[in-house]
């Protein structure tokens, strides 16, 4: 069982940055498959970014060029680095770990967008 401690989120005007971050508990992060995913009210959970346990990553193309998906596998901390926010980003942001049948999801963090 791997369980999560996120934090980072909050509320940001448009234009802004926040950044993500999630600490995971035990000794095998380093193998997992990390990433981000995000739900806003009333719609499904939609794939933010994802990165490999060796460090390439992938993002959905809404998010492409303006957030960073990065990890410090000596912490076992994933982060999600958020520039250049839209009212559209404003979610409920969940870290996921993945590793063949195994999955495992954070309690989620709010992120809002707005004026």
């Amino acid at each position: 069982q791997v369980q999560f401690v996120e934090s980072g989120g909050g509320l940001v005007q448009p234009g802004g940055s926040l950044r993500l971050s999630c600490a995971a508990s035990g000794s095998n992060f380093r193998f997992y498959v990390m990433g981000w995913y995000r739900q806003a009210p009333g719609k499904q959970r939609d794939l933010v970014a994802t990165i490999t346990s060796s460090g390439t990553p992938k993002y959905a193309d809404s998010v492409k060029g303006r957030f960073t998906i990065s990890r410090d596998n000596a912490k076992n901390t994933v982060y999600l680095q958020m520039n250049s926010l839209k009212p559209e980003d404003t979610a409920v942001y969940y870290c996921n770990a993945r590793l063949t049948i195994l999955d495992y999801w954070g309690q989620g963090t709010q992120v809002t967008v707005s004026s």
